[in-house]
């Protein structure tokens, strides 16, 4: 299908960068560099003394791995290699030198689509966006006036915040401690500089001799020795100080061991007040006297500056990402420094007589730190696999969250709002609509990261009124200095000339202000129009006409989306599908150009111009971690000449290489007799039929057979109590067999346990003697089907330790059973449009009964018109009629946001199709044949199927289990629990007068134990349900109330001849 621009469409500067090469960069740069840093810092190690031994570290290395990670995820492995260095001891004593290779630990590896596999399952790390390290200033009120401060942050060691008193001097907390002045902090600092020496350094401020004349006067030390007796006292409380001691303990806070300001804090921080930034001024990660004189001569400077305002922290120029290879290499560090530590306790108790590395080093503390890593840490996350689009948006998911950033509860609502800052960096649009609401972002499409953590985004320079083509990356701080203009402002292709006298800008003057500006002074332009956006946000057509609350439901939808099993390109799309399919890694793409000479749904095969055959395996109906299919299908054929990077095989949720997530059909907006009431939808039988909608899920069950102590587990067909009905699908091993259709409460694994034997009747001896082991005692502990599941089997794998495979200690075998579901839609099902706009399908009329055309044909989806105005979301609208054009005219309309067909030309198309301007046309009701009083907007629109289907939600419950302690039912479908009758719906009853209802609910339908079992006896026996007894929660309270002491007795009334 041939794809349509409109006169717009302006092609971006630059090609969209690779969307998930920060995260595979990032772990790339820990393997090459990372790591080799991390034992420069610990190596070498020498005992307490330093007259024992000495162990160094050289040579460290990542082996091959012995599984690929298809093989992990069938087995339940983590795809990981194994971490070895070389390792040197030097006995000092022996004036020996040994050297050993010293396998540590596991590392994880990363796919090339930059996700871990642990322990089977696909898991991705979520990059972090923290606070920079380095110096920032902070500003309060005192007594109606602004006094600044100051916090030095570093990536490693204790914090310094410097605050400004009512007074005009300044004191000093180090890692929140008490307060001491600030002179104090000058004096340890300055070493055997004296007062007047230090005052000498802030000659050129003419305000610092006052403010700290007033430190001087209220500090009670006044020598250096005194100043760090003072700060110690401040520290370490209770603590007998001593200058010795004290001395000691501070200056060891701010070694190069303790103390790391880190490349980014140096960085900003030269930057900040001027000074070098070439490799030898980077290098140094500790803070001199001249670093902290520096940022408090600039704390009194802003203190007597009118116009002075603090750092602004929501700021993106003073906020930077942590991706996996920094957040990972930092686990590392700990590690390794428990190790370290380690070492050095076995070095001050082993013999001299030790020579090998390894008799010193455990490397327990380092394995620990990993597998923390990527098991517990709240940013270690399974992967979203609904479909590709929800992978990738995880990959390049910020969040604010996790270790030392915020919490959900702490964040306030500035931390959460969008910035100006953000423009072009992270997506205003995308975020979660819950409690995480801002505090996980989502990159901008053009973002990139430089090495420093910073977002940058790029934009083309504007010369004298004219675009060039030289394309600058900015920071967030750096573009505050220049006019910048919207992609979407029209200049001319040929010399980039702006055409309009006067544009509209992102003033310099002041962030997040629009201007006019003439054009002469713009100074850059955006490098494309969709450049403040995500991913998904991006994939919007019309995006500009949307409200923004409805496009982040758009956004957000679009990822639930669930593939069908005939995926169709969208009728309007916005011409970044092709990038999101191929970024996400998920696509099959050709290595080297070459001829194709196998092409099946099991592998495809490519001879290259030398005549070498490469095998591309595809992936067949494997399972996700939401239960979604993930299947490749070629769409080459033999014979077939291939490019380099060009599609071999599609995934389940795309067609022809470009993303595909919903399906486009015919739609109405017309109100249908009340049926689509509250956004409820209506169908066609048709989407039914022919299977439009219609996807499948997989499921993975599995059982363990144990080995217990009256012996092992045995998987047999051979079941007691079993009918054969419920056998025919078992093989001779007990494993259901693939291809078998089964149904809730049907064996997918039968499987006998021995029983505890209990003393024998003569008539079980007769039996036993007879029949021998046949009659002892076994229990059935087969794996059943889940109630409300049904499905066919596709795969069995069966994994023994007599084969090799490792299993946990007791487990003799492990049986996984995969069993897929083909789930058409029904009533009860959410569909969703690209704009916000979702709905739940409330009938699947006929055919005939479905509103029609003027040529008979029927409509697929009736929508409410009462959804759009409200909402905002006109979207939609334009989407309609322009989807309808391009259905007639047999292409792909392009349009992507600000860019896209104006309303002009959509008449326009929807006039060369042949059909009215307003794209409205009369419909006819099916059920009578008459038309419908007002012309109708029809057309068509990209719809999805979404997550959330009926199948999985709808429940029911008759009798079921009941809590311990209360004797309720248990809530949830996972626990078969009834629905909560709380104390609103109490009110309700009440408000009615419904007594006899309300104390049904309260007994016997609920906790009273005798009386409900009486009801059940009653109803089977056709009989009146009798009176309700006390129930159990009743009781509960009577005996919380006596382990308060209180003894509460219940009295029975004269009058009443129940029982209490």
């Amino acid at each position: 299908m041939q794809k349509k621009y409109f006169s717009r469409y302006k092609k971006p500067f630059i090609e969209l960068p690779n969307l998930v090469e920060t995260q595979v960069g990032s772990y790339q740069w820990l393997i090459s560099a990372g790591l080799e840093d991390i034992f420069k810092e610990i190596s070498p190690i020498t005992d307490y003394s330093g007259k024992k031994f000495e162990l160094s570290f050289s040579d460290f290395g990542i082996g091959e791995s012995k599984i690929d990670e298809f093989y992990a995820k069938d087995h339940r492995l983590s795809y990981e290699a194994p971490f070895r260095v070389k390792a040197t001891l030097k006995n000092k004593i022996l004036n020996t030198t040994k050297e050993q290779e010293i396998f540590l630990a596991d590392l994880p590896l990363q796919t090339l689509h930059g996700t871990f596999i642990i322990n089977g399952h696909e898991r991705v790390i979520v990059s972090q966006l923290t606070r920079s390290f380095g110096v920032s200033f902070t500003e309060q009120m005192l007594k109606e006036k602004k006094f600044f401060g100051a916090k030095i942050i570093p990536s490693r060691g204790a914090w310094i915040e410097i605050e400004s008193e009512s007074d005009g001097s300044l004191s000093v907390h180090i890692d929140k401690k008490r307060k001491f002045p600030v002179f104090s902090l000058l004096r340890i600092f300055g070493g055997d500089r004296s007062d007047a020496k230090i005052l000498e350094f802030f000659k050129n401020n003419p305000h610092a001799d006052a403010s700290l004349k007033i430190a001087i006067e209220k500090d009670t030390a006044k020598t250096t020795e005194a100043s760090y007796v003072e700060v110690y006292r401040r520290l370490r409380d209770g603590t007998l100080a001593t200058a010795e001691n004290a001395q000691e303990f501070i200056d060891s806070l701010f070694t190069a061991e303790r103390y790391d300001l880190s490349v980014v804090g140096r960085y900003r921080f030269n930057k900040l007040f001027n000074k070098g930034l070439g490799g030898k001024e980077l290098e140094k990660h500790t803070l001199s006297f001249e670093d902290i004189a520096t940022v408090v001569s600039h704390v009194i400077a802003l203190n007597n500056t009118p116009d002075a305002v603090a750092d602004d922290i929501d700021h993106l120029g003073i906020r930077r990402v942590r991706f996996v290879g920094e957040m990972l290499q930092q686990r590392l560090r700990v590690g390794m420094t428990r190790m370290k530590r380690n070492i050095q306790n076995k070095m001050s108790t082993v013999g001299t007589d030790t020579t090998l590395p390894v008799q010193l080093l455990n490397p327990r503390p380092l394995q620990t730190s990993i597998k923390e890593f990527f098991n517990t840490n709240s940013l270690s996350q399974h992967m979203n696999q609904k479909n590709i689009l929800d992978e990738l948006e995880q990959l390049r998911t910020l969040s604010a969250l996790g270790p030392g950033g915020l919490t959900r509860e702490r964040a306030g609502f500035e931390v959460r709002d969008v910035h100006p800052s953000h423009y072009g960096r992270v997506c205003p649009i995308q975020t979660p609509e819950g409690q995480n609401i801002g505090l996980i972002l989502r990159l901008s499409l053009y973002a990139i990261v430089n090495e420093f953590g910073i977002i940058e985004t790029p934009y083309a320079r504007v010369k004298k009124g004219k675009v060039t083509h030289e394309v600058v990356y900015l920071n967030a701080l750096e573009e505050e200095g220049y006019n910048i203009a919207h992609a979407a402002t029209p200049y001319a292709d040929s010399d980039g000339a702006i055409q309009k006298e006067f544009v509209e800008v992102r003033a310099k003057e002041k962030a997040g202000e629009v201007r006019l500006v003439h054009k002469s002074e713009v100074d850059f332009i955006d490098v494309a129009a969709n450049q403040p956006f995500s991913a998904a946000t991006s994939l919007i057509p019309f995006l500009e006409h949307d409200d923004a609350n409805r496009a982040l439901m758009g956004s957000n939808m679009q990822k639930q989306a669930v593939p069908c099993i005939m995926p169709d390109a969208p009728l309007v799309a916005t011409g970044i599908e092709k990038t999101v399919a191929v970024d996400s890694g998920r696509l099959l793409l050709a290595s080297e150009d070459g001829e194709v000479v196998r092409a099946d749904a099991r592998q495809v095969s490519v001879k290259d111009g030398k005549g070498k055959i490469k095998d591309y395996r595809l992936a067949n109906f494997s399972r996700t971690n939401d239960f979604t299919v993930f299947h490749q299908r070629p769409v080459v054929s033999v014979g077939d000449t291939v490019k380099k990077k060009e599609v071999l095989a599609d995934t389940s949720s795309t067609v022809g290489g470009e993303l595909a997530l919903g399906q486009n059909v015919s739609v109405a907006f017309l109100s249908w007799g009340g049926a689509n009431y509250e956004d409820a939808i209506i169908l066609s039988e048709r989407l039914v039929r022919d299977k439009i909608f219609t996807s499948i899920h997989i499921e993975e069950f599995e059982i363990n057979v144990r080995d217990t102590k009256l012996g092992p587990e045995i998987t047999t067909p051979d079941i007691p109590n079993v009918g054969e009905g419920k056998l025919k699908d078992l093989d001779e091993e007990g494993i259901v067999r693939v291809g078998a259709e089964v149904n809730q409460n049907d064996i997918l694994v039968g499987k006998i346990t021995p029983k505890g034997e209990s003393e024998l009747t003569p008539e079980e001896r007769l039996l036993r003697s007879i029949f021998g082991e046949k009659a002892r005692d076994v229990k059935d502990t087969s794996r059943r089907m889940e109630h409300g599941k049904k499905g066919r089997v596709i795969g069995v794998r069966v994994f023994s330790r007599e084969k090799g495979d490792s299993l946990e200690p007791g487990i003799i075998k492990r049986i996984h059973i995969d069993v897929a579901e083909l789930r058409n839609i029904s009533v009860g099902d959410k569909l969703a449009g690209r704009h916000g706009n979702k709905g739940v399908i409330s009938k699947i009329l006929p055919m005939e009964d479905m509103p029609y055309l003027s040529d008979g044909t029927p409509v697929d989806v009736v929508l409410t018109p009462l959804g759009v105005p409200s909402r905002m979301n006109l979207g939609q609208i334009l989407e309609l009629h322009l989807g309808l054009a391009a259905h007639t005219l047999d292409y792909q309309a392009i349009a992507p946001s600000f860019l896209g067909a104006t309303v002009s030309e959509i008449h326009e198309e929807l006039k060369k199709a042949g059909y009215n301007q307003n794209g409205k046309m009369t419909l006819y009701d099916g059920r009578t044949g008459e038309a419908f009083d007002q012309d109708v907007a029809v057309g068509f629109m990209y719809v999805m199927k979404l997550h959330h289907m009926v199948e999985d939600k709808i429940h029911m419950r008759s009798i079921g289990p009941y809590s311990l302690i209360h004797q309720q039912p248990l809530g949830g479908k996972a626990q078969g629990g009834g629905q909560r009758f709380g104390e609103m719906e109490v009110w309700a009853l009440e408000g009615y007068g419904a007594a006899h209802i309300l104390r049904e609910m309260m007994t016997v339908k609920s906790d009273d134990i005798v009386g409900r079992a009486a009801a059940f006896d009653s109803i089977i026996k056709g009989e009146d349900v009798k009176q309700p007894n006390v129930p159990e929660s009743f009781k509960v309270l009577l005996n919380n109330l006596r382990s308060l002491a209180l003894n509460v007795e219940l009295v029975k009334d004269a009058k009443d001849s129940r029982k209490p």
